[in-house]
């Protein structure tokens, strides 16, 4: 302890530090300073009806490259080097599991069948689609030195959505049943695509086998299961220990870092144990925000909410800043630079089969979903499937770790063939990004006029986020506790559409049952919050006491 007590003071004692320490600490400060920028001009940038903030950090990040670049005299042009590890570690989990905390419940499990048929299915149709087309056009290319497993890498990477994307291009509150269906699809096609990339790197291709496409399909519902489960039961373990501890007696602090730490450790347990890390802490924020969040404190509540919001958003503007500073790097570009064309025309093929495999499941499993449903209003509209094959064309930072993965060791490129993949990949991630998230917007206003989101989002008769912490999972139009010594309420619509839709309304109906019978008396939920005398919540309602009788 003692040398290390004298190494410490002697760092502390020091005039400088050292040229390295020096230069990470100038290049943190920096990405601070960019992000900042990134903030005050989406802020600024707020009312566009093209622009949005990822696009915004996007943009910002390609010029600071090339400043990076310029001054670097063609070095580099970032100032950070990329790391799966960064992104799939620490980046990643807040997004997604935000995304869960907020989700509207209801209007995600109403369409659940749909999710998952596109999530599934279609990540399957598309995966075909684009693997078939690059083996048949690439080899007549003469691109580089690929086999089968680069091929039908390619086609997982491009045939999985990008949740990030989706997030900051689709508003939930406008749009709730696109957003739902298209993040929806994009965290259950991650589960698939985890399958099928891991299938791409481990079995012998040379031979494939009906015994191998059974085990595949085995494998996808034991990833699908076991990761919802430990995300379900990281939730349900945490809504118990706070309802029986209650820290809030004591301190507010260890409810939020329980939340927030009991969350991380579902994402890490998945990724321990090779299961998807993002379908795990998506559902374990879906059982947080319907159990947990009910337990704690009224101001932990307001603290999670906004904590768990702020560092979703600082990691979006992370990810797409470092994309845009990455595209420029001067390693990969100068594997291509004898020829530009061939890169060009690699990208704009990757492009093509990306429209081509979406729309090859959109449409036809969108048809297959209509004929399910006897209720107009809940069938997909042609508008509708327009929008969702365009809102998940997007390709992101997903696409570009998952390229790293397979086409570079330890984030260097070696061979011509792969150094054209990469930089395809980000070709593509920044076209369809800037392009297609552009459009995103004036495409939903024109095909989906204010009236008629209005009358879907009266139709959904959920009210919008932050608020949907207070709609039951699964629950039906009306709030059980609001309606409670009500009789004789009129039939209003959604309780037409309710009467309509018998088969869906008993399922809520019997999920209530159990989880007002079961689930919330002992994991805790609204209506069961702790109440301890002495509590700050008991002090609260007993201060409110006096005001209500003298009104």
């Amino acid at each position: 302890m003692g040398i290390d007590l004298g190494l410490l003071m002697g760092k502390m004692n020091s005039s400088a530090l050292g040229a390295s320490e020096y230069a990470a600490v100038v290049n943190m400060n920096l990405f601070v300073a960019l992000l900042c920028a990134c903030i005050v001009i989406g802020h600024l940038l707020e009312e566009s009806r093209w622009m949005n903030e990822s696009i915004t950090a996007l943009i910002i990040g390609l010029c600071t490259g090339a400043i990076i670049l310029l001054s670097t005299g063609g070095k580099h042009s970032h100032l950070f080097v990329f790391s799966e590890d960064l992104f799939f570690i620490y980046l990643l989990p807040p997004i997604i599991f935000n995304a869960g905390f907020q989700v509207k419940k209801k209007q995600f499990f109403r369409n659940f069948m749909t999710i998952v048929l596109f999530g599934a299915i279609g990540t399957v149709i598309s995966f075909t689609i684009i693997s078939f087309g690059a083996i048949k056009i690439f080899n007549r290319m003469n691109v580089g030195s690929l086999d089968l497993g680069d091929f039908l890498a390619l086609g997982a990477i491009f045939s999985a959505t990008d949740s990030v994307c989706t997030l900051q291009v689709l508003n939930q509150d406008e749009t709730p049943l696109l957003y739902s269906l298209v993040f929806g699809e994009g965290v259950v096609n991650d589960a698939t695509s985890v399958v099928i990339f891991n299938a791409v790197q481990h079995f012998d291709l040379t031979r494939i086998t009906p015994s191998d496409a059974f085990h595949l399909i085995g494998n996808f519902f034991y990833l699908f299961v076991t990761s919802t489960g430990l995300g379900v039961g990281a939730g349900l373990l945490s809504a118990y220990v706070i309802k029986r501890l209650y820290f809030g007696r004591h301190s507010t602090d260890r409810e939020v870092a329980i939340m927030i730490l009991m969350a991380y450790l579902s994402y890490m347990l998945a990724e321990l144990f090779y299961l998807s890390g993002i379908l795990t802490v998506f559902f374990c924020g879906i059982v947080m925000s319907h159990y947990t969040w009910h337990n704690v404190t009224e101001k932990s509540r307001v603290t999670t909410k906004h904590a768990f919001a702020t560092l979703s958003f600082i990691s979006e503007l992370f990810i797409f800043l470092y994309v845009g500073m990455d595209a420029l790097d001067i390693e990969k570009w100068h594997f291509v630079q004898d020829s530009p064309g061939k890169s060009v025309g690699v990208s704009s093929i990757l492009l093509g089969l990306v429209l081509v495999g979406r729309a090859s499941f959109v449409f036809p499993l969108s048809l297959l979903s209509n004929l399910t449903k006897k209720n107009e209003r809940e069938k997909i509209t042609f508008k509708q499937q327009v929008l969702i094959w365009w809102a998940g064309l997007m390709r992101g930072a997903v696409s570009m770790a998952l390229a790293y993965n397979q086409f570079t060791r330890s984030g260097h490129t070696q061979l011509r063939g792969n150094a054209i993949m990469i930089t395809s990949t980000i070709t593509v991630v920044l076209f369809s990004t800037m392009v297609f998230g552009l459009i995103t917007k004036p495409l939903v206003r024109l095909l989906l006029p204010p009236s008629s989101r209005n009358v879907s989002r009266m139709a959904s008769s959920e009210p919008i986020s932050p608020k949907s912490f207070s709609v039951p999972l699964l629950g039906n139009e009306r709030d059980p506790e609001a309606e409670t010594g009500q009789t004789g309420s009129a039939l209003g619509p959604s309780s037409l559409r309710v009467f309509l839709s018998r088969p869906s309304h008993k399922v809520h109906y019997y999920w209530r049952k159990f989880d007002d019978s079961f689930m919330r008396p002992v994991f805790g939920g609204r209506g069961f919050v702790p109440y301890i005398p002495g509590t700050p919540t008991e002090q609260s309602v007993h201060n409110l006491i006096p005001e209500e009788g003298s009104s």
